[in-house]
């Protein structure tokens, strides 16, 4: 019987998961001492490609702030997932049902998160990128139409697991 694929599986009906694609052994390691770095730089109107996603853990229920890729459209954003579903911050938004990301210089609050495979929001360069390192899941996350945010929770970086 051969083992399931790096792709997408499911474990119980409805819910899929997506596992960590190879260059998170890479990055992985790394990441505890990048995302401190990266949040100071993402999320700035001059660096649209980076942002900052700050969500709610689920158990603790404090805020979280994560450095993340992004690609948009005019109604949604989109973040690779190279530590696959099963990283906190995925689960965390998803629980909640959304998070604020702060995204060329304002913050955004995201509802309607959603898993997808498809990358065509994506410019072509990096769809390879993506495809070339294993990154199979995307997180889709939509702009609310109501932009009210609180900004005054203690925010606690994460880094991936």
């Amino acid at each position: 019987m051969t083992q399931p694929s790096t792709e997408m599986t499911q474990k119980r009906p409805g819910r899929t998961r997506i596992d960590r694609a190879p260059v998170a052994k890479v990055f992985g390691p790394v990441a505890k001492v990048l995302n401190p770095l990266l949040a100071r730089v993402s999320g700035s109107r001059w660096i649209p490609l980076w942002a900052v996603l700050r969500h709610r853990g689920r158990r603790s229920g404090r805020w979280y702030a994560t450095p993340v890729a992004v690609a948009w459209t005019d109604d949604s954003l989109f973040v690779p997932l190279p530590f696959g579903t099963t990283a906190d911050w995925p689960r965390n938004v998803l629980a909640a049902g959304g998070a604020i990301v702060k995204w060329k210089g304002s913050e955004h609050r995201m509802v309607a998160p959603e898993i997808v495979s498809d990358s065509s929001a994506f410019p072509p360069l990096e769809r390879r990128a993506l495809s070339v390192l294993g990154i199979r899941g995307i997180m889709r996350l939509r702009f609310a139409p109501d932009t009210s945010i609180e900004s005054s929770q203690t925010i606690h970086m994460q880094a991936a697991p």
